[in-house]
């Protein structure tokens, strides 16, 4: 069985779309477009897709990642049209690359954040930031389905700043200030969000947006600790696959 990973973003209205109906939406795109996907067995046989990392219902996203397994060899380039093809607006399918070694959550060890607060004040904004940073931990709490749970938000923020040279007039409300925040943040658990970050700013400072954010996820994948910077997760899968290791596969979607 071949498996393909697939990239695809998250945007517009469809930011509001539970994980389970964007499942439904993709198991209907796959036999829409005619990908020979593989099926479990047993008694109640299911699509072979699993899905890596996904962000809350709300929040957009330009790095969402899943995996599919066909049973025949599939060029990627081909599943990426078909797929993107049969998938409802906003949700945009970005790159495919095959499977080749370990786990793709794996991969995943933070995410970057834009979340834009409109209306809020740049200044109080930039102390907020800097005192959340000096802390040495900001303990926040959050409702669960086991209930109330409290943890420290400020160790898995790697990084946390107001960009400089940002239009801080970006807000969707014409003329409103629009206070930018890029943020990475290491995939903990428990997961440390952004909404996590923003409780924290408010217990540190008292900053609190005066509407709900914007709040987009830009890139998840491996880091380095030194940089803080990410790295594509399916750029090993394509090294592997260049490298002549695992030949490309030259078969065709049915369709």
């Amino acid at each position: 069985m071949q498996r393909l990973r697939v990239r695809y973003a998250k945007r517009g209205r469809l930011r509001f779309t539970s994980s389970r109906d964007i499942s439904r939406a993709v198991e209907r795109a796959v036999r829409r477009s005619g990908i020979p996907v593989a099926f479990s067995a047993g008694f109640s046989p299911h699509p072979k897709i699993s899905y890596a990392g996904a962000v809350p219902t709300g929040v957009a996203s330009e790095a969402e990642y899943l995996e599919i397994g066909v049973t025949k060899p599939c060029e990627p380039a081909q599943i990426r049209d078909a797929l993107d093809g049969s998938l409802p607006p906003g949700l945009d399918v970005l790159d495919v690359v095959e499977a080749t070694v370990g786990g793709l959550a794996d991969r995943l060890e933070a995410s970057e954040w834009d979340v834009r607060l409109p209306g809020a004040d740049w200044e109080l904004a930039e102390t907020a930031v800097a005192k959340f940073l000096a802390a040495e931990a900001v303990e926040v709490e959050r409702l669960t389905k086991k209930g109330p749970r409290r943890f420290d938000a400020r160790e898995a923020v790697l990084r946390l700043e107001v960009p400089e040279g940002t239009d801080r007039t970006a807000a969707q409300v014409p003329g409103q200030s629009c206070v930018i925040l890029r943020m990475v943040v290491r995939h903990v658990i428990p997961a440390v969000r952004p909404d996590d970050v923003l409780t924290g700013l408010r217990l540190v400072a008292d900053f609190a947006p005066p509407v709900p954010p914007e709040v987009t996820r830009l890139a998840q994948g491996p880091l380095d600790a030194s940089t803080g910077a990410l790295a594509d997760p399916l750029d090993l899968d394509r090294d592997i696959t260049r490298g002549g290791e695992r030949g490309s596969a030259g078969e065709h979607v049915d369709g």
